[in-house]
């Protein structure tokens, strides 16, 4: 394993590139400002150094990437809303435990995965919550 920094673009191309030199593996690109921000450069280098990745929000697949395995966004609103209006009725946030996402979904891009020359078994897309073809 190792990290890539992801500051600014330059430095994610210089750190995928060199990645990519090294002939390992896949990528893991964890969630976070600046690689929303540089979604597109992100997808656009693992398409072209042909590099299998796995995405930690799923609009990374819908944008072309391969896969993503995240927390279901919209059952995190929905925990939100009941801890909101649970605190609009008195409750202390303090006396409220934390809780962890119940929820992931799993998203498979297949014309992504043709163009990288990977086969998805089907045990694998019979578990996605979406398939993009």
């Amino acid at each position: 394993m190792r990290p890539v920094n992801s500051r600014d673009a330059s430095e994610i191309e210089r750190g995928i590139t060199a990645f990519a030199r090294s002939g390992s593996g896949g990528l893991i690109v964890t969630a976070g400002a600046s690689a929303n921000v540089n979604r597109g450069r992100i997808i656009a280098l693992a398409a072209r150094y042909k590099l299998p990745a796995v995405y930690a929000q799923r609009i990374f697949v819908t944008s072309g990437g391969l896969i993503a395995y995240s927390p279901n966004n919209l059952d995190q609103f929905r925990q939100a809303a009941v801890y909101i209006d649970r605190i609009l009725k008195g409750e202390k946030p303090a006396d409220l435990p934390v809780q962890a996402p119940t929820k992931y979904e799993l998203v498979i891009n297949l014309r992504t995965a043709k163009e990288l020359g990977l086969t998805v078994p089907a045990t694998l897309l019979a578990r996605a919550d979406e398939v993009i073809e």
